[in-house]
């Protein structure tokens, strides 16, 4: 298939020269000392064999602000996609769109801080399950780049590291078209109709803890924690309230190029559906899908940083990522996801390229989209290649 055949979708025709322009200087300046307002035009090509998919597509519009002063901070950022795969039944740009985050923020020195509005969730591996693009199953399950509405302090000494927070509920929802999952984080929703079984929970009252402690092994920089999480989930068909709980274990350490990772986690939820208590009905980026209520996730990733320069690539890193989770009950089938890829800089672009190889898996190959992380998919290992090409300002 040709570039021509690619591109014929007109919304990506004119984003395609905008990324083509990366010898000019950005485009993005400070609008005072300490604030500043920036983006990203992102486009993406995807290639699955099992799916006869092979698409270049507009990714992402994205507008970010960001403060920072002696003592207040603050940061946003809101998404805009449609119009093109995998959002092509919709119209238009930004038919589907909701903002990442949107907080404020206050420092009470140097080491404390207090962050209110919709921020991250502080659990496990942090900001992330490794440096991959499209990120491990943590993300699918509602544990990985979390952003929820509430209050989370930070603070810590040299050696040891804390945050600690409070979330109200989820943020709500962004525009889009699905019932439950109009929303850039992965969280528990209200199913779709065309979700088999699935339950309608709202999650309150969200408590996270997250304590690390960094340490010196030999010329390894290692971090160790642990992190719990609790919270309510208030079901809309039967009115009762279950809960989610979780626990992690995590490592995190670097020596000169190479970085690793590790963790393990165990999620279980006890919902009071009106249906079957063994799936909750998660949602995010305008879908959504039944995940198994009580399983345990482990993660490990290595990465390695190519130093130098090569003609006008630069920042180099190779990188894998395995993430299996393992669910209780026997007779529902493991998920795993196995991510090999790179990423770099051509210039003012920013490229990963990633193989994604996964098993039952709601986002690689036929799998069932709506099962794969509850009862299962079509439990063989399926195939897709990834990347994203990002110009950032």
């Amino acid at each position: 298939m040709s570039i021509i055949q690619y591109t014929r979708n007109p919304m990506l025709l004119s984003v395609l020269p905008i990324l083509a322009l990366l010898d000019q200087a950005a485009i993005a300046a400070p609008v005072t000392d300490n604030l500043d307002i920036g983006g990203a035009l992102r486009a993406r090509f995807d290639y699955d064999p099992d799916q006869d998919i092979q698409k270049l597509s507009l990714d992402t519009v994205r507008l970010d602000v960001k403060y920072d002063s002696d003592t207040w901070i603050g940061k946003g950022s809101y998404r805009c996609y449609g119009g093109s795969y995998p959002y092509d039944y919709v119209d238009s740009l930004c038919d589907i769109a909701f903002p990442s985050y949107a907080w404020v923020g206050y420092k009470f020195d140097a080491s404390r801080q207090v962050h209110v509005g919709l921020n991250q969730v502080p659990f496990g591996l942090q900001p992330y399950f490794g440096t991959t693009f499209f990120e491990g199953l943590g993300n699918v399950i509602g544990l990985e780049d979390v952003h929820n509405l509430g209050i989370k302090y930070l603070g810590g000494t040299p050696e040891w590291n804390l945050q600690a927070a409070y979330y109200l509920n989820d943020g709500g929802q962004g525009k889009g078209t699905s019932r439950g999952g109009r929303s850039y984080s992965t969280n528990v929703a209200d199913a779709d109709d065309n979700v088999p079984d699935g339950s309608d929970n709202v999650e309150k009252h969200k408590l996270s803890l997250r304590l690390a402690r960094h340490v010196e092994i030999g010329e390894w920089a290692s971090e160790f924690g642990g992190s719990l999480l609790t919270s309510t989930l208030e079901n809309q068909d039967t009115g009762d309230d279950g809960r989610r709980n979780a626990f992690a274990l995590h490592y995190q350490g670097r020596n000169g190029p190479w970085g690793t990772a590790l963790q393990a986690v165990r999620q279980h939820m006890k919902p009071k559906n009106a249906g079957s208590n063994d799936i909750v009905t998660f949602g995010g980026y305008d879908g959504t899908f039944n995940v198994a209520a009580k399983g345990d996730l482990y993660v490990a990733h290595l990465s390695y940083d190519l130093p130098g320069t090569y003609w006008l690539v630069s920042g180099v890193q190779f990188y894998g990522n395995y993430s299996r989770f393992d669910k209780a009950k026997g007779a529902f089938k493991d998920s795993q996801r196995f991510i090999a890829g790179t990423s770099f800089s051509f210039k003012d672009l920013w490229i990963a390229v990633e193989w994604l190889h996964g098993k039952n898996d709601p986002y690689i190959g036929g799998s069932s989209y709506t099962q794969s992380l509850a009862e299962g998919g079509s439990d063989q290992w399926e195939n897709r290649l990834y990347a994203n090409i990002g110009y950032y300002f």
